[in-house]
Formats: structure tokens, sequence, C-alpha cells
């Protein structure tokens, strides 16, 4: 949600009140796109990661706000559970100083936490879920403190009426219900912002979301979950179902869920604001004092706090983002689809293959998305989270294919014509997509190491599951410090 909140209970006044000022909110949104008010001369992007804190043992670290009082920094924040933080790092342009100076910068951020959070017994792990993690460590005590949390909680189970149910099959079946949102903690991913013009912003949305799937099968990093063996990348389908505000009942008649990949492909940034005033009720329902029209009306550009606090609470995988920065309004694509980690080396690789690989499809004569069907592109998301990177998934002109196979032979040279025409040179490129590469030379990724960690150290020590789990977070720690890419990563 990123805005704190006051504890309180609303009423059906607030709602109402709410449901008015969202539409002024989104009658001001449309004047300022037909009047092109947006700052588009300087597109930037941005990086937000999430992370998790381990004691001395690998074990969850509820001491979240004891880590933050040590880092000291603006740039980190709270989430949802005790166990996890997040970094924004500063947006910047995607080639000033080149992708070694971008590395630099956030290694000496997550070096500096990593140092403060060691003097209150902490330890810091970018990670999809922390594997360690407990069924027992997800309750109402691992809710952060800050107050918005416990409020977003009560509003999520009060739209429900019962408790969640959390069903994942997977090479082993979990099956349990939870009484909170905090398996939703669990969940921890980077997400990579891209701002956009306006004009541009359907054609960026619609090749992110085309994307997605091939996305996460190259960086899956979540195959366990409370000590179970599930998807590869576990944490999709759990976030889907810790945030369902939907009994069974609203799900059967077809109700669209709060963690959405959409239904169709767009033609503006205002059809995805317009979906989320249309399809979902308000979980928090703050007013805040200004008003839109008159904010306009005196040449002010105004915040929109009702309509971003609601988009805040709509988690889709590629979310709209509207923002004002130095007095200027812009748009982005907030990419949420990918899991934290393993290195800052493999989201830096990410990163550049979302970058290129986006910019490439939209400056295409025929956009893939125009020979592609929406929910072919839904699909491929959950059969790569479901299979990592040795899923087969659909592309146009190839038909169901190797994750491998697609991006060698197809997305790869696309993702270096991309940052090629966005101003980054083979030099630039080539270690970063070169990562990429040797992913699907290899066909390794995160789950697929920590998988075959935990195997071997379960033949090898005969101590059980979390014992074995335990030890690979251990040793992820220490290959996670040296940042060599995880396709490196030994299992010997």
């Amino acid at each position: 949600m990123g805005r704190d909140v006051p504890a309180l209970v609303f009423t059906r006044e607030d709602r109402r009140r709410y449901r008015f000022k969202m539409q002024k909110c989104l009658d001001a949104f449309a004047q300022m796109l037909r009047e092109s008010r947006f700052d588009s001369d300087r597109p930037r992007v941005g990086l937000e990661i999430e992370l998790n804190l381990v004691d001395a043992d690998a074990e969850p670290a509820m001491r979240n706000n004891d880590v933050l009082e040590a880092i000291a920094d603006p740039s980190w924040s709270t989430e949802l559970g005790r166990f996890n933080l997040e970094i924004n790092v500063p947006p910047r342009r995607l080639t000033a100083g080149g992708p070694d100076a971008w590395e630099g910068e956030i290694r000496a951020a997550l070096n500096h936490a990593e140092d403060r959070a060691r003097t209150v017994g902490a330890r810091l792990v970018t990670v999809g879920i922390l594997p360690t993690l407990r069924q027992a460590d997800i309750g109402v005590a691992a809710l952060s403190e800050n107050p918005r949390y416990r409020l977003l909680n009560d509003q999520v189970f009060a739209a429900r009426g019962e408790d969640l149910r959390i069903e994942v099959d997977g090479v082993d079946r979990l099956r349990t219900y939870a009484d909170t949102i905090t398996p939703e903690a669990a969940c921890t991913s980077t997400q990579f912002h891209l701002q956009v013009s306006p004009e541009d912003f359907a054609g960026y949305w619609n090749a992110a979301q085309a994307i997605a799937g091939v996305q996460v099968a190259l960086a899956a990093n979540s195959p366990f979950l409370f000590g179970k063996e599930l998807w590869h990348e576990t944490r999709i389908p759990l976030f889907e179902q810790a945030t369902d505000t939907r009994p069974e009942e609203i799900k059967v008649q077809g109700v669209r869920p709060r963690v959405w990949f959409g239904e169709r492909w767009i033609t503006s940034v205002f059809d995805l604001f317009e979906e989320n005033l249309r399809y979902f009720p308000a979980l928090l329902p703050l007013c805040d004092e200004q008003d839109p029209a008159e904010t306009l009306d005196r040449g002010d550009i105004p915040e929109l706090a009702e309509l971003t606090l609601h988009n805040g609470t709509i988690y889709r995988w590629n979310r709209p983002v509207y923002a004002v920065a130095d007095g200027r309004p812009h748009v982005r694509v907030e990419n949420r689809v990918l899991p934290a980690g393993p290195t800052v080396a493999d989201t830096l690789a990410n990163g550049a293959f979302y970058y290129g690989l986006t910019r490439a499809l939209v400056e295409e004569d025929r956009p893939v998305w125009s020979r592609m069907s929406f929910s072919a592109a839904e699909e491929n998301l959950h059969t790569a989270a479901r299979h990592g990177i040795e899923a087969l998934l659909y592309w146009p002109g190839m038909g169901e294919v190797p994750v491998p196979e697609l991006v060698l032979r197809r997305l790869l040279p696309l993702a270096h014509r991309g940052l090629e025409l966005s101003g980054m040179d083979a030099a630039w490129r080539e270690p970063l997509l070169g990562i990429i590469e040797q992913r699907c030379v290899t066909a390794r990724n995160g789950a697929v190491w920590q998988k075959e960690m935990v195997h071997r150290l379960e033949e090898t020590t005969r101590t059980g599951r979390h014992e074995a789990l335990r030890r690979m977070t251990e040793l992820y720690i220490d290959y996670m410090h040296l940042n060599a890419p995880v396709h490196t990563w030994p299992v010997d």
C-alpha cells in the first residue's frame, strides 16, 4: 500500500464519500490525460526489493522494527510481516552510469543494512519465500506494528466472512487455513518500475503481461512453503490466495479476485484505473481533503489520493501507478511477478531482460498481443510458476516450446535489441543478458538450486526436512553474499 493509515472503524457514510471521491479522482485523471499534463521527458526505471529477516540459525527473525531503527535510512521500510523489510532503490535513467554503477549502489545499500541488522541479531535474505518459515510463524503476532496492516487484515476478513483457505499441489500437497493475511508476508518480491508516457503505457503494459510467464520461469525462486516442496514459484498461488476477499460462493459467481492478472489487453492506462472502480469495492475508504477538480482548475497537480490508495489494494501482477514527483505527474508500470533474489547480479539481469524485451516488443510492427490471446498469457504465468525453467510455454509462431529454447531463439535477441534502442551498448548488455543466457543453457535458477540442495542434504545428513531447509538457507545466504549468479552455485 505504501501509506500509513490510522486505526479506525469505517462507516457506511465513509464508504459513500469514498466512492464519490474516487469518481472525482478518475474524472480528474481523464482530464489530465486529455490535456497531456504528464512528465514524459525524463523516463526512469526504479526498483523495490522485499527481504526476509533471519536469526543466527537461519530461522525467521521477527525484528523488522529493530532492524529498521538500526539501519536509519528512509529508503527502507517495514512490510506486512515482522520478518520482512523493503528497500526502495532511488529511480534513475536506465543507462545512467551503467549497470555497474546501479549494482554498486544496490550492493552498498544492502551491505550497510546487513551490517546494521547484525547489531540486533538479524540477517537479510533475498528469496521469494523464506525456506525455514513454519506455519506457526504465520499468525496475528507476525503482523508488523504499523496500524495499516492490522486495518487491512480486518477489512479483508470482514469482506470474506471466513478464514482463508490455502491450497497448493506440487511435489507435496499443502492444505491449510489462515485466520489472518500474514501468509502474504511469506511472499517477497522484486518489483521493477518503468516510467512511460501515457501514450505508450498500453503497449508497455501489454508487453509486460505477455512476458510475465517467461519472467517467472527464468527467475523462479520459491519452491518451499511450510516445509513442503510445492511449485517452482509457490509465491504466485500463495499470494493469489492469501489476499482473496471472496468466499467460495462469490468465487463461483465469477467475481474478480484482488490479486489479478486481468482479463484483456488494454488501449489506455485509463482502462485499468476505471476497472479498479468498476470491479473492486474499497478496502480502506479513507478520504483526503484535496479536491482534485479544484486543484486542476487553479493549475496545480492533484495527488489523487483516493485513486492511488484504492489502486494499492488491488494486486495486479503488472500494476499501473500514478504519482507526482518534483511537482510533475507521471505514470509507470510496476512489474510485480518476480521473486526476490537470489543475488543482486541475478536481479539486475532480470531487470535488463524485462526492460529490453518490453521495449523491443513495443517497437514491433505487429505487436505480440495482437497475435496472442490474453488467456494464453495468463496460462503461461501459472504454468511457469508450477514448472519453472522446465515449463512449456506458448508463444506466437512457435506454439508450445521449452522456456530455454524460447528465450535463446526468440526473446534474448529481442532483449538485446530493446536495450540497444534504449542506449545501452554491447559492453553493458552482454554481461547482464549473459546471465539469462547461461540460466537457459544450464537450466538452473534459484528454485532448481534450492530443490537439488535440499534433496542432497536430506540424503546425506538424514536429519529431516526442516533441518535440510535450514542448512540450505545458510548456504544460500553465503552464496548470496558472494554475488555469483545462481546458475553457478554448486550443490556438491
